[in-house]
């Protein structure tokens, strides 16, 4: 792509789905960012347009003309980010609960759109390019508590291995209890130690089949 979107799309992209990439806007506008390579149009009805990879990249990349951007994002800034574990200020509650749910409805669906055979038992292919993301929405949507400032909880952390994060936690049980919801979301999972401080993490990959 040598320009970049002009206003009107950048809208429609910003506007799109945090989680599914859903887009909407008029045909004319759907159309254009199709024949740019930034949409595509699914195949089955309701024939709803999402962000293809490369408009993913550009909803996730700052305009050029935009001020620059404070330190830290504000918990309420309207873009849904799920908990990693070793936020400060994390906000919770109900409307958070409801964020999740909706959050983990979506990636279902988009499970179920992007899957040939429709099946919502397996991770996506946006989950294997937001594996952290992706693997602390898992968590976070059955109930797990994240780790918040001195607070214990799940942490998930990238690793040198392609396809596959780490999850710690310091209660054996609450650990265990990671795994089995990994697992049930479609994740491969193992349990391992560390060698040099003996403490147990899991190590966790989307399951291809």
């Amino acid at each position: 792509m040598t320009r970049p979107p002009t206003v009107a799309q950048r809208r429609v992209i910003d506007a799109a789905d945090p989680v599914t990439g859903r887009l909407k806007g008029t045909e004319a506008q759907l159309a254009a960012l199709v024949k740019r390579g930034l949409a595509f149009r699914h195949p089955r009805p309701p024939h709803d347009h999402f962000l293809t990879p490369a408009g993913h990249r550009i909803r996730e990349a700052p305009e050029p003309t935009a001020a620059p951007e404070p330190p830290a994002a504000p918990a309420d800034s309207g873009v849904f980010t799920a908990r990693i574990g070793g936020e400060e200020n994390a906000v919770g509650g109900p409307s958070r609960s409801r964020e999740v749910h909706s959050a983990w409805q979506g990636l279902l669906e988009l499970r179920r759109m992007t899957h040939r055979d429709g099946a919502v038992d397996r991770p996506c292919g946006w989950e294997r390019t937001h594996l952290v993301q992706a693997a602390a929405l898992a968590l976070e949507a059955a109930g797990h508590r994240p780790a918040a400032g001195e607070s214990p909880g799940y942490r998930v952390r990238a690793t040198p291995q392609p396809e596959a994060v780490a999850v710690r936690e310091p209660d054996a049980e609450a650990l265990r209890a990671c795994a089995a919801t990994l697992e049930k979301a479609g994740w491969q999972v193992g349990e391992h130690t560390e060698p040099r401080t003996g403490a147990r993490y899991v190590l966790a990959s989307p399951r291809r089949a």
